[in-house]
């Protein structure tokens, strides 16, 4: 029987709907693959020639809500049914899974945001010999539990957020590198799902996205880049890059690239402050170190060089696990 409103639903029908169409509820909110895939307990489905019952209907029409909500999609209004009524078909199920395939990268809001690492994320000493080139390099890994668990936490909304600070004092070169720190702004990582911009809690994420700061010169701003856009076990690519404005400093810059592992678990970021020891007369390329930003943080609280890296799960509202577990941060700085 052709799939009609008011007529009774069939097998078929209802299970194309939770997993065996193109399109399908299970593909987003169970496991999918690649970009599809929530993590959450998939939908059963009915056997050939079965009986839909009202609770199994029920399932499907509830887990279509709450994928609408998550991804702040408008539906068509529909009551899931109840035990003991006839189990009839509902209009525009199949448009409205349509539309929710299209902007299942779309989250309505974000979890709270996480700054808990372990090693050191600050260059506490002075960097710096008179007019020598000097670099610090902040490494950065986030890891996941699984790459289904890395995968879970881009497909729901997933963000990674990465600060640049300084306001260390005492040479003469201090000044130009807080200038050049305090105008990077963030840079958010997120996943590029559906390749395409996700809007997550009310702000569009184009893979790599600058929110704030302003000045210097950017070089690099990989905008169409996020997770779904790294090779696995591939050399890192450049994320984001200024250089200073102010002659003759214009070769500093803070560079941040990013490389994925082989097994997709892990996400190392590599953030370098670059100094080619160039400096007006009567003065040196030295800078300060300072006072650390100490763990759990998500703001750079310290006055030495940092480089912050903190993270911003899905949030779960309308998901009934947080299936991407708990990510960890580590961080070194050399």
């Amino acid at each position: 029987m052709t799939y009609t409103a008011g007529q009774l639903i069939e097998a078929t029908d209802y299970n194309g709907f939770v997993s065996t169409s193109g399109n399908n509820i299970n593909k987003i909110w169970s496991t999918g693959s690649t970009d599809f895939g929530y993590g959450e307990t998939a939908i059963a489905t009915v056997s050939a020639g079965g009986t839909v019952t009202a609770t199994q209907w029920a399932t499907l029409v509830n887990n279509l809500a709450n994928i609408g909500s998550h991804t702040n999609t408008t539906l068509t209004s529909r009551t899931a049914p109840v035990a003991g009524n006839v189990i009839a078909v509902l209009a525009n199920v199949a448009t409205d899974i349509n539309t929710v395939t299209s902007n299942r990268g779309n989250a309505v809001a974000s979890g709270t945001e996480v700054g808990t690492f372990t090693g050191t994320t600050s260059k506490t000493t002075a960097t710096g010999s008179g007019t020598t080139a000097w670099t610090i390099t902040f490494t950065h890994t986030l890891t996941f539990a699984s790459s289904n668990a890395t995968r879970y936490f881009f497909n729901a909304g997933g963000l990674v957020r990465l600060q640049y600070g300084k306001s260390s004092t005492g040479t003469d070169h201090d000044a130009d590198w807080n200038t050049l720190a305090g105008q990077c702004g963030a840079i958010f990582f997120s996943g590029r799902v559906n390749s395409t911009t996700n809007t997550i809690a009310g702000q569009a994420y184009t893979g790599t996205t600058r929110i704030g700061g302003g000045g210097g010169t950017q070089t690099t701003l990989a905008t169409t880049t996020g997770y779904y856009n790294l090779t696995p076990g591939a050399a890192a690519v450049t994320l984001f890059q200024l250089n200073n404005a102010t002659s003759p400093y214009t070769p500093e810059f803070i560079r941040t690239t990013c490389a994925l592992n082989a097994g997709s678990t892990i996400l190392t970021f590599v953030t370098t402050w670059v100094d080619d020891g160039s400096a007006v007369v009567g003065a040196t390329a030295d800078i300060s170190g300072g006072t650390a930003t100490s763990s759990p943080s998500t703001t750079i609280t310290g006055t030495a060089p940092t480089t912050l890296l903190t993270y911003r799960p899905p949030s779960s509202t309308y998901l009934t696990t947080a299936a991407w577990g708990t990510p960890t941060i580590a961080a070194s700085v050399s």
